[in-house]
């Protein structure tokens, strides 16, 4: 199908869209370190957490020692009231130190202190309790967090004794000290191994694209010419895709390339032939005296000029067709109905010197289909011309638009027609079918298949049911249709 015009490369929103990455080592680079990056500040968040449960730990099983101590020496006294007998000073006893300050706190659970630290929080009674189960919460005193263990129990160890409360808090300094030892011993080792791992990943990286560095100066060094297809086993499996799709392109191209050949060959020998035939005939008309036989002699370089100018034209048609696909055309919505009519005007003065019933049928509604209106004309008229100039002297020709399914175009002579083994042929370039009496380039057919190529229509040559003549007949496919309204239609004669 002919190219349509190339969307704008802009977006909505007036910048231009995103390309292709510039570097494929970069773009795996960044998505290899980009996550590695991105962990890293989380690896560090959930280290420092880690850290700090692993801190806890050892220091909290020392606090609730230190808890359960404490409510061993809690005592019911003989009146009835609660004591805490200790065996030496309490600081001794909870092991005070330098780095941390120990409070503690017996008190009934009304809040109603007995003994120890008026500034230890009080301790809220759970939902249920559990014999010498030791509980845990945070805390501030003095505008220092500190760590609580708590437990309740009656005191004197009876069931009807009264319920009390017994805490010890601890700055959390030691604690600190040991999560940031941790969280220390483990990122430090980090600062060396990421960059090391961006190296190895760069060295990786540069080794894994090495056979694409080889690969393309395989490439550079071939000479222009050398289109041969490269080994796909020589290079890495995921590269190979890519490898045979480029082998393909390259066989293409070299058919081009040879048929582009072939062309010039064919072309330069169709045009010595006229231009040997015009200079002849121009010695001759030079050595003549007499005005009649010189104007004889103007005359056929007169008809060698026509049929030269006709050969040349047919070229740059041919050429004009194959250079359609970069982009010299646009693709617009074209009236087939309109397009044969205005050809059968151009060419009937040639249908009325050869004295030929010429006409146009269009069928009842005019039909649309996405093309070039240059190249469709160009194809409607070298189907016409051919018709004509292969008719006999007062035969007939028609051009005929319909709808079958698919937009038809058809053109119908009664001319000498196309023997069945030369129906295939006649599409190549410069073949002519022997014995028609008619004097040709061989190129209008190929033309025609040419454009109906680029349309991805279908081109057939059928022997006409009516008698003498063929039948050409392009078939368009059915997505380009286009119905409009109806006009009236009908058999036109030209002359």
């Amino acid at each position: 199908m002919l190219p349509k015009r190339r969307k704008s490369e802009r977006n909505a929103g007036g910048g231009r869209r995103a390309g292709p990455p510039n570097s494929l080592f970069g773009e795996i680079l960044d998505w290899m370190l980009a996550p590695l990056l991105f962990l890293w500040p989380i690896s560090i968040i959930l280290t420092h957490s880690v850290a700090g449960d692993l801190a806890n730990q050892p220091y909290d099983r020392a606090l609730a020692d230190s808890v359960r101590t404490l409510a061993r020496l809690v005592m019911l006294e003989e009146d009835g009231s609660v004591g805490v007998h200790f065996p030496a000073p309490p600081r001794a006893m909870f092991r005070a130190d330098q780095d941390d300050a120990v409070y503690y706190q017996v008190s009934d659970v009304r809040g109603q202190m007995i003994s120890g630290d008026a500034e230890v929080p009080r301790a809220a009674v759970p939902p249920v309790l559990f014999a010498e189960e030791v509980l845990f919460r945070d805390e501030t005193i003095h505008g220092e967090e500190v760590r609580v263990a708590y437990q309740f129990l009656r005191a004197g160890g009876e069931p009807e004794g009264p319920l009390v409360a017994v805490q010890v808090a601890e700055t959390r300094n030691k604690r600190s000290d040991l999560a940031s030892q941790v969280v220390t011993g483990v990122l430090l080792p980090q600062f060396a191994i990421i960059p090391l791992a961006v190296v190895l990943v760069w060295v990786g990286l540069s080794r894994g694209i090495a056979p694409l560095n080889r690969l393309q100066s395989l490439i550079r060094q071939r000479r222009p010419t050398d289109l041969s297809p490269i080994a796909p086993a020589s290079v890495p499996e995921e590269v190979r895709p890519l490898i045979v799709a480029f082998n393909d392109m390259m066989a293409r191209l070299e058919q081009n390339l040879q048929a582009q050949q072939r062309f010039i060959a064919d072309a330069a020998h169709q045009m010595r032939t006229p231009l040997t035939g015009l200079k002849m005939q121009t010695d001759l008309a030079l050595c003549e005296s007499d005005p009649r036989q010189v104007r004889d002699s103007l005359a056929r370089i007169a008809e060698s000029t026509d049929r030269a100018a006709h050969l040349i034209n047919q070229l740059l048609s041919l050429a004009r067709a194959e250079a359609s696909f970069e982009k010299l055309y646009v693709v617009e919505t074209v009236d087939l109905v309109e397009v044969v009519r205005e050809v059968a005007q151009d060419v009937y003065p040639r249908a009325r010197a050869k004295a030929i019933d010429f006409g146009v049928e269009g069928g009842e509604q005019p039909l649309q289909v996405e093309g070039n209106p240059v190249l469709l004309r160009e194809m409607v008229k070298n189907l016409i011309d051919n018709a004509i100039k292969y008719t006999p002297r007062g035969g007939h020709v028609t051009a005929r638009t319909r709808l079958a399914g698919s937009p038809v175009v058809e053109v119908e002579d009664s001319g000498v027609g196309i023997p069945e083994p030369d129906r295939e042929r006649v599409f190549e370039r410069f073949y002519r079918v022997l014995g028609s009496g008619e004097d040709g380039s061989g190129l209008g057919l190929p033309i025609v298949l040419e454009i109906a190529e680029l349309h991805r229509a279908s081109v057939t040559l059928d022997p006409n049911p009516a008698g003498a003549g063929t039948i050409a007949r392009v078939v368009f496919p059915r997505t380009a249709l286009q119905v409009l309204p109806p006009v009236k239609g009908g058999f036109q004669p030209l002359g």
